[in-house]
């Protein structure tokens, strides 16, 4: 068993790495609803940097890892600027133009970016059954999200079907762009960081997240959004809750994942939460379990199989 964790530690990272971002999911779609995307974006950030603070002050004896090397910053505060905000600004309008189902199937090609970011700038290669893998794997993802839209057309956005053709190819251009910047960030957090802790490193991409977000906030003219939104308790909890396995937990695993496994890999399994989402859904929502549902958690389990083998 101990064998089994050494020689998979990078995958069994990456796939903690998707249950922390499915309960994050959980979290996050509850705040947003409430207090709205930028004023969560700096909120989560900010309190997930209060615990990597609070964590490393204890752990190393610093609060800010200042010690970490100018070489080591600039790698990372690139990473976090390109995976958090260059990222999440284009997913995030990819939802307003094309819908957030449509815009999630094109998002999952991210891990196949990864594999060829990968291959292009860190020499990593995949054999053909982990390439099969990850193709059974990201199939199963966008087969079910298809069928959630097929069921549930109402949950569009009004006006989905008489929306600009510009602002269809704009939507799903920037959907590509939400995934490459996600892909992006996997890529230059190994070149800055391949051995380097993995907390303190993510500590450091969550610094460079919530800046580029305050920026961002402050050219917009909302810097006070997310001060109203201290006021909103239960989108508090629920944020505090998100930001504990999203930037801080689940992104500190997908850190650890990449530094031990190949990107290509990790990021399919990271990418596993729109399977894992559908049972907790079930049981706090109480939704449907479809067949398709069903069928598509096995054929990803049986992608997760060949990855492994691989």
């Amino acid at each position: 068993m101990f064998t089994i964790f050494t020689n998979y530690s990078g995958e069994l990272a990456a796939l903690g790495t998707s249950l922390c971002w499915t309960v994050t999911a959980l979290a996050f779609e509850y705040a947003a609803k409430r207090i709205g995307s930028l004023a969560l974006n700096i909120l989560r950030l900010f309190v997930a940097l209060l615990i990597f603070m609070t964590i490393n002050l204890v752990l190393h004896g610093q609060a800010i890892p200042l010690d970490a090397g100018a070489t080591v910053w600039f790698w990372l505060t690139l990473s976090g600027l390109v995976g958090f905000v260059f990222g999440d600004i284009f997913l995030f309008q990819s939802y307003i133009d094309i819908g957030a189902r449509t815009a999630q199937v094109i998002f999952v090609s991210s891990p196949l970016i990864t594999a060829l970011l990968g291959f292009l700038f860190l020499g990593e290669r995949i054999g053909p059954r982990g390439i099969i893998g990850m193709l059974v794997v990201v199939s199963a993802i966008v087969w079910v999200i298809l069928g959630k839209a097929k069921e549930k057309p109402q949950e569009m956005p009004e006006g989905e079907n008489r929306r600009p053709h510009h602002h269809r190819i704009r939507g799903t251009l920037f959907a590509f762009f939400g995934a490459l910047g996600q892909s992006g960030g996997l890529i230059l957090s190994k070149i800055g960081a391949p051995h380097y802790d993995p907390l303190r490193a993510t500590e450091i991409r969550v610094i460079a997240g919530f800046l580029g977000f305050l920026v961002m906030a402050a050219v917009l003219g909302k810097l006070a959004e997310p001060v109203r939104a201290i006021a909103n308790r239960p989108a508090l909890k629920a944020l505090s809750l998100g930001a504990f396995f999203g930037p801080f937990l689940g992104v500190s695993l997908g850190l650890f994942a990449v530094q031990r496994a190949n990107t290509g890999i990790a990021a399919t399994l990271m990418g596993l939460t729109p399977i894992l989402i559908v049972f907790p859904s079930v049981i706090l929502y109480k939704e449907k379990l479809t067949l398709r549902e069903v069928l598509g958690a096995l054929f990803a389990v049986l992608g997760l199989t060949l990855l492994f083998l691989s």
